[in-house]
């Protein structure tokens, strides 16, 4: 027989009876809302240049970032979209609609993947060796590769913008959006497989990401992915654009393991620039 509970008991007072403790089913889904609004605001600040608030900056964790990347990529992209379709609409050639929305693309981003290319090119093909190549990629100042990379960048993404924009606005933002967020959350494969080559540079600051962040990050980029691009081209097109995006992630990761023998900020941000050409290849030979 079992002891009688004393907060059913009638003999008992009431202020001596045990208060049943709050119920806090919903504690463990706020707390993890605040942990991924958080993981996003520090992608946010990592990757753009957008208003986050006066709260302090954390150091950036990319293990943290990696989940949450597809939907500040979102974030990220809808001015520069929104610029694109709305000037295609409001009559202007589509090209030159397609040329401001990568002006604020660029704008948004601090030109982030275009710096990161210009100092990638002129490093692994300017320098001889490893020591010269990540000299060569921490100097500011860009040499005829990288100038040449800045600009057949910009070209490609505004020929295929516009050739897009041309056909259907909507199509064109659709693909664009696809592009971003796949883009990001591939070229992290590079700090997933490599080691930083330098010990004191930023990405060895901002650590690596594990497999399963990656994956977790990768996987919710790719149904982003497939809810802005497919509408727009279809389900064959996104499919092959996120083939595409892993065999480029995996050559890039070749040539800098050979030419580098490591990771850095640079490295990463070009194989973003490398990625999202390669979905933008596919998606407007689809539309």
């Amino acid at each position: 027989m079992t002891d009688k509970d004393p907060s059913l008991d009638p003999s008992v007072d009431a202020a001596q009876r045990p208060v049943a403790p709050p119920r806090q089913d919903n504690h463990g889904a706020m707390e993890f809302s605040a942990r991924l609004a958080d993981d996003i605001l520090m992608a946010l600040r990592f990757y753009s240049r957008l208003p986050t608030g006066d709260r302090p900056h954390e150091l950036p964790n990319l293990s943290r970032i990696a989940p949450a990347l597809p939907f500040a990529s979102v974030v990220i992209g809808l001015l520069p979209v929104l610029v694109l379709m709305v000037g295609t609409w409001l009559s202007l050639p589509p090209f030159f609609a397609a040329t401001l929305g990568v002006i604020v693309a660029v704008v948004v981003t601090g030109a982030m993947t275009e710096d990161a290319l210009a100092d990638s090119m002129d490093g692994l093909f300017g320098g001889s060796t490893r020591e010269r190549r990540l000299e060569i990629m921490k100097d500011s100042r860009h040499g005829t590769y990288g100038v040449s990379a800045i600009v057949l960048l910009l070209v490609a993404r505004v020929t295929a913008l516009g050739a897009m924009a041309a056909i259907n606005p909507l199509v064109a933002g659709g693909a664009w959006l696809c592009a971003m967020v796949l883009s990001r959350s591939f070229a992290l494969w590079l700090t997933v497989e490599l080691p930083p080559a330098r010990a004191d540079g930023a990405s060895a600051a901002a650590g690596r990401v594990g497999k399963g962040g990656f994956g977790i990050g990768l996987g919710l980029a790719v149904l982003i992915g497939f809810a802005f691009g497919a509408p727009a081209t279809s389900f064959l097109a996104i499919i092959l654009a996120v083939g595409l995006s892993g065999l480029v992630a995996l050559g890039w990761t070749q040539v800098c393991g050979r030419l580098a023998g490591g990771q850095t900020g640079d490295l990463i941000g070009a194989l973003q620039g490398f990625v999202e050409l390669a979905v933008l290849a596919v998606l407007v030979a689809f539309a």
